[in-house]
């Protein structure tokens, strides 16, 4: 009864929270502390500082490139490539704002290329939804794939955790599973976008819109690029060092032999990751004209530093629950988990559409799932499953598209569920979970 109490608790902060938006999910983990431990008397569980120091490392280095201009080198090559190749938007765009996530680490990058995708779409008459849907989703997936994003940091961080007894699955390890299986999930979504829909020809919503004069102008519009847009040297100065510290980082994880010893044991790859994120930040500001008081000011920086109090105060508040509850959690998910370990699976999925974020979603369930005996290589097969919140249109990437999209094309549905993201999103994280349980498999981690 008590532990039924205690999880209704954490249900309703996650409710409230994420309704709320923005730093809400955080603050309310912290009233479930305090419930927990005033109202239950239970022990404070130990929040994931690891977790939120590396957030704070990758976040910083990842504003700075932003601040530096260092982003536009990328959505540029990124636009030439799409218009280039106008026919195959529906499969190349996912790619590209997929590709962009996993090189920044956050999914935020969508939003430049979204009129980008529209204008080369509309003018080459293929329907906007098919292309900007995809790619809506294809950004949000890319995240788990990406060396430096919050979601893949945290989850390092907590299989270098896992109970004794348990293999500890490295930061190459788990990419080597997350990126293909990723990357499979986002070319099927790809596949299904090349067909979905009514040609704009044939569509009879559109062909009223555009029979009026005036909206066919809005629709069609003016062209929206950043090809015209002159790059300077720090710019591109920028982006290289990101991308070396990247390419240093998954080196030194790849190559335990490289990092130094500590304690008589190869350092940590949670420790590496903040040292060369923060040098890499420190790096672009030295070489480049960067202001370090715009840092801080952009929408990269103030999302991650959300993601850091959303993980403190939803991973703490758990923690202390089921750190708790521990014994009478395994005695009763232990076999379960165990014979149906796809479970881990679901259960991912829906805290993630609850919390709206896929590092928070890890910070709740990664630490249970490990400690009632989910294996951890079943916990990184099936890591594709933290993203959930495309089920229903709330989350800010979805609506910007739905904004972007002035064909009217990529829409919420009469009864909401059924709107332009729901099939894209299952089936992308349905095929990366399959493949990634196929690579985790041959890998023999599972």
């Amino acid at each position: 009864m008590l532990l039924t109490l205690q999880l209704m608790v954490i249900l309703a902060c996650l409710f409230y929270g994420a309704r709320k938006g923005g730093m809400a999910l955080g603050l309310l983990g912290g009233i479930g502390v305090v419930v927990m431990v005033f109202a239950f008397n239970l022990p404070p569980g130990k929040p994931p500082v690891d977790v939120m120091l590396t957030i704070v490392a990758v976040v910083a280095a990842s504003a700075t490139l932003q601040a530096s201009g260092g982003l536009d080198v990328l959505l540029q090559l990124a636009e030439k490539l799409l218009r280039r190749n106008p026919k195959f938007v529906s499969i190349l765009a996912p790619f590209t704002t997929c590709l962009l996530t996993m090189l920044c680490g956050t999914g935020h990058v969508v939003y430049t290329m979204l009129p980008i995708i529209y204008d080369i779409a509309i003018k080459n008459d293929i329907r906007p939804e098919r292309p900007m849907a995809a790619s809506s989703i294809g950004a949000q997936m890319g995240i788990i794939a990406s060396p430096v994003s919050v979601a893949v940091v945290s989850l390092v961080a907590f299989l270098a955790k896992a109970p004794e007894g348990q293999p500890i699955i490295g930061f190459v390890t788990l990419l080597s599973i997350t990126i293909p299986s990723t990357l499979f999930g986002v070319l099927m979504i790809g596949i299904f976008s090349w067909f979905r829909g009514k040609d704009l020809d044939q569509d009879p919503e559109f062909q009223a819109l555009i029979a009026d004069p005036e909206s066919r102008q809005y629709v069609y519009g003016e062209s929206a690029t950043l090809l015209g847009k002159k790059l300077e040297r720090d710019q591109w100065i920028a982006m290289w060092i990101f991308v070396a510290a990247i390419v240093v980082v998954a080196t030194l994880g790849a190559f335990e032999a490289l990092r130094p010893t500590v304690a008589g044991k190869p350092l940590s790859m949670v420790l590496a990751i903040q040292m060369f994120m923060l040098m890499a930040g420190a790096l672009i500001i030295i070489f480049t004209k960067t202001r370090a008081a715009a840092v801080g000011k952009n929408e990269v920086f103030r999302a991650g530093m959300i993601a850091v109090v959303a993980v403190f105060g939803v991973a703490w508040m758990a923690d202390t629950v089921f750190e708790a509850n521990l014994p009478v959690i395994k005695e009763g998910l232990a076999g379960l988990v165990k014979t149906q370990p796809w479970t881990y699976a679901i259960a991912l999925l829906i805290v993630s559409k609850l919390v709206n974020s896929q590092a928070a979603a890890i910070a709740a369930m990664v630490p249970v799932a490990l400690a009632i005996g989910v294996p951890p290589g079943y916990v990184v097969a099936f890591a594709a499953a933290c993203y959930g919140y495309y089920i229903l249109p709330t989350y800010p990437s979805d609506l910007a598209t739905i904004q972007f999209d002035r064909s009217g094309t990529t829409k919420i549905g009469k009864y909401v569920i059924n709107h332009s993201f729901i099939l894209p999103g299952l089936i992308g994280v349905f095929s990366s979970c399959v493949a990634g349980y196929l690579l985790a498999a041959a890998r023999g981690i599972v």
